[in-house]
Parts: C-alpha cells; structure tokens; sequence
C-alpha cells in the first residue's frame, strides 16, 4: 500500500528531481487563480515556466512545497501574495520603438490632427494598455515630442497602465541601461534623457518627458475607472495570453473610450475579433480605427 502511494506520488510530480514538488492540482489552482485575477490562461504545457517563476517565492517566503504555497494565495491572507503571483506569472517583454510601423503611423496619421486639436485648447489622451517597464509610453511621448516639442504647454497626457505594480515602479522611475535607448536617435537621447551618477551606464528620462505621462496600476479584466475618450489606445502583446472570450470582451470594452476616428494598436499575433469588430476597419498592420458611423 505504502508503495502504490508512493508510485502515485511520484506520478503526480510535474517536474522530476525539483526542489519543491509541484503537482497537477497545484497548477490547476494556480492557473484557476491566475486566470479569475488577470485573465491570463495558462496550460500544462506552461509547467516548467510556473515552477521557475515561483520557487523564487516559495523560497522567499520560506515555504517548503506548492502545496503549501497554494493554500496561502487561497487563505485569508494571501491578497497580498496574489499580487506576487501575478507579476512573477506576466511577461514583460519590450523595447523602445517596439513594432516601428505603429510609431510612424501614429506621426502621419493620427498627431497632425491631434497636434491641431491641443493647439486649439481640447484635450488629447493616449492610453497604453500594458505598458510593462515603460519603453511603450516613452516611445508615445517622444513620437509627440518630436513632432510638437512644447507638448507639455498643452492638454496633453497619455496614460501608462499594467496589471503589475513591481514592473510599474521602474516604468515611473524612467531609468533605464543606456544600452536600452539604442532604438532612439543620439540626438533624442540628448534632448530627453540625462546620464545618472549613481550607476554606469544609467539613464533617466527628464522632466519633460516623464510629465507627459501618468501611470496607474489596472487590471484589463477589471473596473476601467476612465470617464473621457482616447484618440489612440495601445494594447499590444497582451490579449494573446487571454482566451477568446475575453479578447472580444477587451476590445468592445475599448469601443466607448475611443474617440471616433480612433487608433487600436495591437500585438502582431493578435486581430480584432468578435461583434466588435464590425465598428473598426483595417488601416495597417495590426493597426485599427473605429468607424464614425458605429454611432
């Protein structure tokens, strides 16, 4: 009997010779908690991905298997270590400029008209939807910059948002490894960021580019506490991690906040898909406008 129990143990193990042992019902009570917090699914196949990720945590909180790391995010007080969860569970992948196409449509297409609109005194808000460490929404206000340099002397704001605080922190302190900014001109790299003194290699973005920008914690899948409209919304590499029914919930979500005429950047896997998408019509790669007669 004791064999057969053991057998089964064993069985059960998802990764052979760990340190914790990690089982198919921790996983599954990972991925059902992952997936009612932030929408995000994650498969068997993600296993090995899980394990790396949070035996840092398990480790940190001196625990001594998943098991018992499980009944701490589903007890009383595991709010808190959700969030952990959370930002050891997203990926944050990205790079100034990321996907070049959607910035020069941005400087053609969309900021003439909204470089008009600001200087006749109407308010102008861009949202990037998962903003990661930052990179997404300073690439945003340097294409406004380069193209109005006394962006800041009008109503002009773009807000950053993420589901991760950790990741939020270093998007706010706009300091980055020198080697990050090579997607941007020497010349920007001079005008919009300064070297720091307490790192080699450190840079930070200044005053001016980091006052165009507020960045708030949001959960895509939650509340959207914003009343006004954007004339753009970047919402890119992010959807894909959803299931197919919360990607079409997210996009007639945006529809309401979207100013008529409106830009959608996406992702380059994802595509607009469910009963929204019969109000955008196509105007690049991955790249959408709402139709005015949606209305």
């Amino acid at each position: 009997m004791v064999v057969a129990i053991e057998k089964h143990f064993l069985q059960d193990r998802l990764i052979d010779g760990s340190e914790f042992l990690f089982t198919l019902k921790d996983l599954s009570i990972i991925s059902k908690i992952i997936m009612e917090e932030s929408g995000i699914v994650l498969s068997e196949s993600k296993a090995s991905l899980v394990y790396s990720r949070l035996a840092k945590r398990i480790r940190h909180l001196g625990l001594s298997s998943f098991s018992e790391y499980c009944s701490l995010i589903q007890g009383d007080f595991g709010k808190d270590e959700k969030q952990e969860l959370i930002a050891a569970l997203t990926t944050n992948v990205t790079r100034f400029f990321r996907e070049q196409h959607h910035f020069e449509h941005m400087q053609k297409n969309i900021l003439p008209n909204l470089i008009r609109e600001a200087k006749a005194r109407r308010r102008i808000r861009i949202w990037s939807a998962a903003c990661s460490s930052g990179p997404e929404p300073y690439s945003i206000a340097l294409t406004i910059l380069q193209a109005m340099p006394n962006a800041g002397d009008y109503d002009i704001r773009i807000l950053a948002t993420d589901i991760d605080h950790n990741i939020l922190k270093i998007a706010s302190s706009g300091i980055y490894d020198a080697s990050q900014l090579a997607p941007i001109s020497e010349e920007m790299q001079r005008r919009w960021f300064r070297p720091l003194n307490d790192g080699p290699g450190k840079m930070q973005v200044k005053p001016e580019l980091r006052n165009l920008i507020t960045f708030k914690q949001l959960n895509l899948i939650g509340t959207w506490p914003m009343k006004g409209k954007f004339q753009a919304i970047f919402c890119r590499n992010v959807v894909i991690y959803f299931d197919s029914k919360t990607q079409e919930s997210i996009w007639s979500r945006f529809l309401p906040l979207m100013e008529d005429g409106g830009a959608l950047y996406i992702g380059h896997s994802e595509r607009v898909s469910g009963p929204s998408e019969k109000y955008f019509f196509n105007d690049g790669t991955t790249i959408y406008r709402n139709r005015m007669e949606r209305r």
